[in-house]
């Protein structure tokens, strides 16, 4: 098997800038390389003395482009692609008009094919090589969505989404269906070659206890699976919750109760969190995931992501497709920035980078494995033209480091952005 050395700009992390000093965390290269094997990063370190090293590896030269790694998506609805930008209200209203209505759709065996390949290719035109998806009710979506992402050499987590109230008849299980059907295709899937299994109550609202407590039991029974949900996005959600669980103290007991509260829990949006939540979060090892352009789209909210990253709190970063509003994790990027800056926090680029990837990887328990530039993880990659449009170059041409060039395209890229996609260590 011949070697492929990457040339080009690198930028890699050592730890995490939210927790340490970004400059003590970051390695950037000018003239970096990446030795690729196997679908895997054999070696990542100086143009020169890889070059001097492997001879006869094949060498792909970007030039002055960027090698990072994939991003890595930790929150969408694949099933909600073809809504993306409705128009809408509030949360509840956007679910009623648009989401269940297409989520009936993905029934269809064909039509939940069509999304996922659909939802996957975009993703990955946007340089995204990993997400956790929800999925709909309906098992053949869970089939279509981990069908397609095989298909493509990718690694990616997923899950049926289970609501047994408040959502339409076609949507609706039950407590004893949903663990049925969950169990069967955690049994199909997880751990398929580069597929993991999500237990996936959409949330609270929509699931009974008896549902939460079947879940919760399955997820115990199967603790090397993650779990989905979400919590505390919208102040009138968290009051239906109040009236629906009035015996919980918060949001969280609601999941924590019927034991869906854990290490390898992820919970989505988290904006509007009690202290007791944010103790509870960082003392399991939960983990939080940021959404900006949603939480902005459907007003949810401001999320604290300083304050949450000071006490502890594991953090990823989504799109949330579709109520976000944008399938580029380099717009997410940039909506993270402005969400902090009206905060008050500025948040560095190396920090939304990390997010991006080694984050949202954390998040998912694939630390390492993915959204990682060096030896051992995965060949991901995204290849980032940091010159890609006359208005992003015109400030690459005036900066006067590293960073001043890169965030440019952190704050106005697209998918034009994107120079190449690797999955697995062949190019897509």
């Amino acid at each position: 098997m011949t070697d492929t050395l990457l040339l080009g700009q690198t930028l890699c992390f050592s730890g995490d800038p939210f927790q340490a000093p970004w400059q003590e965390v970051t390695t950037h290269r000018r003239d970096g390389a990446v030795l690729l094997r196997g679908g895997q990063i054999a070696e990542v370190g100086a143009r020169a003395a890889l070059c001097q090293a492997h001879p006869g590896a094949k060498i792909v030269d970007y030039g002055a482009d960027l090698i990072v790694p994939g991003f890595v998506d930790a929150h969408v609805h694949y099933p909600q692609t073809a809504i993306i930008a409705s128009w809408g209200k509030r949360l509840i209203d956007w679910l009623n008009s648009y989401t269940f209505p297409e989520e009936m759709r993905l029934a269809d065996p064909d039509y939940a094919a069509k999304i996922a390949g659909r939802y996957l290719d975009i993703a990955l035109s946007h340089g995204t090589t990993t997400m956790a998806s929800y999925c709909t009710s309906a098992p053949a979506s869970v089939t279509a969505y981990f069908e397609a992402a095989q298909a493509r050499g990718m690694r990616v987590v997923g899950g049926k989404t289970c609501m047994d109230r408040n959502a339409p008849d076609g949507l609706i299980d039950t407590a004893q269906s949903a663990y049925d059907d969950s169990k069967d295709l955690i049994d199909t899937w997880h751990g398929r070659g580069r597929l993991s299994y999500a237990i996936t109550p959409r949330f609270s609202p929509t699931s009974t206890p008896e549902q939460l407590a079947a879940l919760g039991g399955l997820w115990q029974e199967r603790p090397d699976c993650l779990m989905q949900t979400h919590l505390s996005e919208q102040t009138e959600e968290i009051a239906w919750v109040r009236s629906l669980f009035p015996e919980a103290r918060d949001y969280l007991e609601t999941y924590a109760q019927f034991g869906l509260l854990g290490a390898r829990g992820l919970y989505g949006h988290a904006i509007h969190l009690e202290p007791r939540e944010i103790d509870q979060l960082a003392d399991v090892g939960a983990s939080v995931v940021h959404c900006p352009t949603s939480n902005t789209f459907i007003g949810s909210g401001l999320f604290d992501l300083m304050g949450l990253a000071q006490a502890g709190v594991s953090m990823g970063l989504a799109t949330d497709i579709g109520g976000g509003s944008n399938f580029s994790m380099l717009r997410t990027m940039a909506a993270a920035y402005e969400v902090a800056q009206l905060r008050g926090q500025a948040l560095h680029p190396a920090q939304l980078m990390w997010l991006a990837s080694e984050g949202s990887a954390k998040a998912l328990h694939l630390s390492g494995t993915i959204g990682h530039l060096g030896a051992g993880a995965e060949a991901d990659l995204c290849i980032l033209n940091l010159s890609s449009t006359t208005a992003i170059a015109q400030r690459y041409e005036h900066a006067n480091d590293f960073w001043e060039s890169l965030f440019p395209t952190v704050m106005m890229g697209d998918d034009r952005a994107i120079r190449q996609v690797w999955v697995a260590g062949v190019p897509v």
